[in-house]
């Protein structure tokens, strides 16, 4: 069976490369907003992304004042492309398998 990523497989940092994935680039005000997370929760998960290459950042100042940008990276779009299909190829472990008194016909009793 194919390893989970580590880094990928903590449901928020999960979140964070979905949600970079769809919007392409997002402020750290942004994410913080959509994500639901405390600053310092965001901050802890975006520096493990950034040290696995996941993501990268950028400073913006055309508003005025410095803005920090993240986006997915080609490494963590990658990583997350295969962190969905690792999990695609645990679904079929979930659903229950037909037992051998099914396969043979027979009813099944409840207990």
């Amino acid at each position: 069976m194919e390893a989970l990523d580590p880094i990928l497989h903590q449901p928020m940092r999960t979140q964070l490369a979905a949600f970079l994935a769809g919007a392409g680039e997002a402020t750290f005000a942004e994410l913080k907003r959509q994500l639901d997370v405390s600053d310092g929760n965001l901050d802890s998960h975006l520096k493990k992304m950034i040290a696995a290459d996941y993501v990268a950042l950028r400073k913006d100042d055309s508003a005025g004042r410095v803005q920090t940008c993240y986006a997915l990276t080609k490494t963590g779009r990658a990583a997350l492309q295969s962190y969905i299909a690792a999990l695609q190829k645990l679904l079929p472990l979930a659903s229950p398998a037909p037992s051998a008194a099914k396969r043979r016909g027979t009813k099944l009793q409840a207990v």
